[in-house]
């Protein structure tokens, strides 16, 4: 109870909003705060993959293989690359998450758009999978 008051005294004397993420900034003992952000950032965990040997369909048959590697030329699936495509009829900049093809031919889902088909040679990663997703 009085840690509460305590952060209420504290966001109240520093003249910022009611939010529960500017709350924990105003926790303990503060005398002033820099907030870098209008508002937070929001982590989504999504796992590392599945372990199965093959896909199976409705009745729990086998019906699809896995591939057998989890890295295609480098890239893997959820990787966020930025590719630069300069001539074609997919020209143009996309930044997003990808969806690996042993081709090396992979899907880009952009904030607007999935595109599909663009090849690895265009890529460039920005941020490597590491289980969670990230956005404003």
């Amino acid at each position: 109870m009085q840690q509460e008051r305590k952060r209420a005294d504290n966001r109240t004397r520093l003249k910022l909003e009611k939010q529960h993420w500017i709350d924990a900034a105003c926790v303990g003992d503060v005398n002033n705060i820099k907030l870098l952000t209008n508002q937070p950032l929001k982590i989504k965990c999504h796992g590392h993959g599945t372990r199965q040997m093959c896909r199976t369909d409705k009745y729990g048959f086998p019906a699809r293989y896995v591939p057998r590697f989890k890295f295609i030329k480098g890239f893997q699936t959820g990787d966020i690359v930025k590719a630069i495509v300069m001539k074609g009829k997919k020209a143009g900049k996309y930044v997003g998450r990808i969806a690996t093809r042993s081709t090396g031919s992979f899907n880009i889902s952009t904030r607007e758009k999935l595109v599909q088909g663009i090849s690895y040679k265009y890529c460039k990663i920005i941020h490597k999978k590491d289980g969670y997703s990230y956005a404003f």
